[in-house]
């Protein structure tokens, strides 16, 4: 018998269609809930962006409308002056430039400092872009942490401020690739990527850089203040999933670049690992000490503190899976 010929009575194809839209809609609706939390945070995120550009537009807008007058003012003394020919009236204009120097070198500290700050934003508004996205986790990739770093870069030679930064990684995450499946691994990466967005201000940048290892890019924040930020964020996975993660903590320093910065976390990372995982080490430039002593795994024992020469030096790509 051909099975799409049997006929069923209306009622009862009623409810068969119901229930498989019922049984759909379960399956589709915390993908749906995901989508609509993120789209929340993402919406929050680009109007804190948004009010940021309007306040240094207002600034600028102000600060150029007084300057504006003082030059015409200028402007016409000078047309004056020269008029009169008259000595005494160079003297005059002796002194009309030094009223408008101060001014005019204080908006042009407001403009560099405007521009930096244009800039940083310009950087977080880099993060929404398509090229800058990890298509799986909806966080910044490897080039939106290259555009975010050369940002912080360069505001802390301008200004001196500081940033630090913090290398995550799951611990034994390739087996959960292999006894649970990819798609598991892959659900797993999203919910990482969800709790550190939703732990990390809306001025930290949050990154997958690569595999199953995320970054967090933390303007204005000292070593202190990220390792504890770090150690939180690990101890909040661990409650809430099924993994642990480890991490790896150090702040920018004079002379460092993107290599050396990540270098140094990638170092505590793997002090973190090679300690018994599921804890974060930080490194201060000279040691890599532990953030907080773990108790996770009491078989473990790890030193306080490792002089940071007797590490196994790590390229920002290793791959930490094995440890």
């Amino acid at each position: 018998m051909d099975p799409w010929s049997i006929h069923l009575p209306v009622p009862v194809a009623l409810a068969v269609v119901a229930l498989l839209g019922y049984l759909v809609g379960r399956r589709s609706k915390p993908a749906d809930d995901d989508i609509l939390l993120r789209s929340r945070r993402e919406l929050r995120r680009a109007q804190s962006v948004a009010t940021e550009l309007e306040k240094i537009a207002w600034t600028v807008r102000k600060s150029l409308a007084r300057h504006h007058a003082s030059v015409s003012r200028f402007k016409d003394r000078v047309s004056r002056l020269s008029l009169e020919q008259q000595e005494a009236a160079w003297g005059e204009l002796c002194k009309e430039a030094e009223e408008i120097l101060r001014p005019t070198l204080q908006l042009a500290s407001q403009m560099a400092t405007a521009y930096d700050e244009i800039r940083q934003q310009s950087a977080n508004l880099m993060t929404f872009t398509e090229v800058r996205t990890d298509p799986l986790t909806g966080m910044s990739n490897r080039r939106g942490l290259d555009d975010a770093l050369n940002v912080q870069f360069a505001l802390m030679a301008r200004y001196g401020t500081e940033f630090s930064l913090a290398m995550f990684d799951i611990d034994h995450f390739k087996e959960v690739n292999d006894k649970q499946g990819h798609l598991a691994g892959d659900r797993i990466l999203r919910d990482l990527a969800r709790l550190c967005d939703e732990s990390a201000r809306e001025t930290d940048v949050v990154v997958r850089y690569g595999g199953e290892e995320f970054v967090l890019v933390m303007p204005q924040t000292d070593l202190e203040g990220a390792s504890l930020f770090a150690d939180r964020l690990r101890a909040k996975v661990a409650a809430a999933m099924p993994v642990s993660i480890s991490g790896g903590v150090t702040t920018a320093l004079d002379g460092d670049t993107q290599d050396s910065l990540l270098a140094r976390a990638d170092e505590a990372l793997y002090a973190a690992k090679s300690g018994g995982r599921n804890r974060t080490y930080r490194h201060t430039g000279q040691v890599i000490e532990t953030v907080v002593e773990d108790t996770a795994e009491p078989n473990a024992d790890p030193p306080s503190v490792v002089d940071a020469a007797s590490t196994v030096p790590m390229t920002p790509n290793a791959d930490h899976a094995a440890l």
